[in-house]
């Protein structure tokens, strides 16, 4: 019963929030040009004209839980021990655990134009967004039923919501300047979906008898999902197969001030999944149902199973973690200072951030303090190596809780660090090889030097708005 619960309502996720590598903005590094659609990655006279990343990592990770389980979760992943007696229990307390991922599988970019600085790449990521609000009463199953049973007040305790979902995503990426200030860009994505999950309990009680001979246990809810046991997951079910398909589109733009204030702003996978393959829909409404505890010819999981998993197959489109992002900077010598503000749209959440970059040649190293809407603060850290043709960094958006959480799980012990759970790390690594891409004057096989007969994408875009 336990391993079920705990399948139910910590893979289940949620709303989603998530730092987002902010230090990154503006770097003109691969990943920047990539998630940013409008900004340029290449260098005249120093780049050559295409990148990769060869499948070399190309990551980012960040995980976090807040609330009064904080302590529990800290003795559960570095102890092993699943310990919830400082939980305080009957009032249905509510604490919020996140978990993303980002992964560039494979990556191709290539310098296209000189008059235009035109640029275009393909992609291949592997994305996660997860996140759950779940009680501590939830948490306290997986402890001891015993102590549930002690609880006056059992109506609200197991209202769980949230989702998960992950997908593949294949895109194809485009950006050219409209003058020497302004530029535009987009990505356009076909997705493939992976895993999906929903649960929305909005109603439940529980009640055990003091002797532990039944459970009477009452759910009102939803439950969506793609895969009905955790079994049916294999190493297939990871494979970008298209039964579960989607679309999403990323636009931006970003302009250059004349005294060299840079502004950029983007909407980022506005898109959907038509989840169809193996899909399932509940609509929960159990007011009670007595399962058995002592006896053992009674299958207790398939009891629990029986209340979330009978559902009837049916198709649905889920919405991508859409967001909105807005970042400005200025370089000042050796000290670069930049502000983000970014704004989930379909779900809750969202960061501001302030970026400060102290540059010495080509190296570079950042603190990022960050407001996570969820009420959760972080200081990021980043170190960068980058030439024209070649970039390494990696960071932690979360410093504190990470470091704290290395070192509990290092000595194994939850009196290790205190405050909100947490861990994160991203890394990435970028190649440009071919020719360079000089200007005109120094070469005869510039890329676009003959651009006045193809014209600007976009100047073309916006010429249905002018007056004839």
């Amino acid at each position: 019963m336990k391993k079920l619960l705990l399948i139910l309502f910590l893979l289940s996720g949620c709303y989603f929030a998530k730092a987002q590598q902010y230090a990154l903005f503006g770097t003109r590094t691969m990943f920047d040009a990539f998630e940013n659609v409008s900004q340029k990655s290449f260098t005249l006279d120093s780049s050559r004209k295409f990148s990769s990343n060869f499948f070399l990592p190309n990551f980012g990770a960040n995980a976090a839980n807040v609330g009064a389980s904080e302590y529990a979760i800290r003795k559960l992943t570095q102890e092993g021990v699943n310990d919830t007696r400082r939980l305080t229990l009957g009032a249905g307390e509510v604490n919020h655990f996140f978990l993303n991922s980002n992964v560039y599988v494979a990556t191709v970019r290539m310098f296209k134009s000189y008059k235009y600085q035109k640029e275009m790449g393909l992609s291949w990521q592997v994305r996660v967004d997860s996140h759950i609000d779940y009680t501590n009463e939830t948490l306290a199953i997986f402890d001891n039923l015993d102590r549930l049973s002690q609880v006056q007040q059992t109506n609200g305790i197991l209202n769980n919501k949230g989702y998960q979902q992950s997908y593949h995503q294949f895109s194809f990426t485009y950006r050219e300047n409209y003058n020497k200030r302004l530029a535009f860009g987009f990505k356009a994505s076909l997705l493939s979906g992976i895993l999906y999950n929903k649960l929305n309990i909005v109603k439940s009680n529980l009640y055990i008898e003091p002797d532990g001979s039944q459970m009477l246990l009452g759910v009102n809810g939803t439950y969506q999902a793609n895969f009905t046991d955790t079994e049916e997951i294999s190493k297939r079910s990871f494979l970008p197969t298209f039964k579960n398909p989607g679309l999403s589109l990323s636009f931006g733009t970003n302009y250059t001030t004349k005294n060299g204030i840079f502004m950029m702003a983007n909407v980022k996978d506005l898109g959907f999944i038509w989840w169809r393959s193996g899909t399932q829909e509940n609509i929960i409404r159990d007011p009670a149902k007595v399962i058995i505890l002592n006896d053992q010819s009674v299958n207790i999981n398939q009891s629990i199973r029986d209340i979330f998993l009978t559902g009837q197959n049916g198709k649905f489109i889920a919405a991508t973690n859409a967001k909105i992002d807005i970042y400005a900077s200025k370089q000042y010598g050796f000290y670069k200072p930049g502000f983000v503000a970014s704004k989930n749209l379909f779900y809750k959440g969202g960061d501001i951030a302030f970026i400060n970059t102290f540059i010495y040649r080509n190296l570079a190293a950042s603190i990022t303090p960050l407001y996570n809407f969820n009420n959760i603060f972080m200081v990021g850290l980043q170190g960068k190596y980058q030439t024209p043709n070649f970039e390494l960094f990696g960071g932690v958006d979360n410093l504190i809780s990470s470091v704290s959480y290395a070192r509990g799980l290092y000595s194994t012990t939850a009196d290790r660090g205190s405050g909100p759970n947490g861990a994160s790390f991203y890394m990435g690594i970028g190649i440009k090889f071919g020719n360079i891409v000089n200007h005109p004057q120094f070469s005869d096989t510039m890329p676009g030097i003959n651009d006045q007969q193809e014209g600007s994408f976009f100047k073309n875009l916006f010429s249905v708005f002018r007056r004839k």
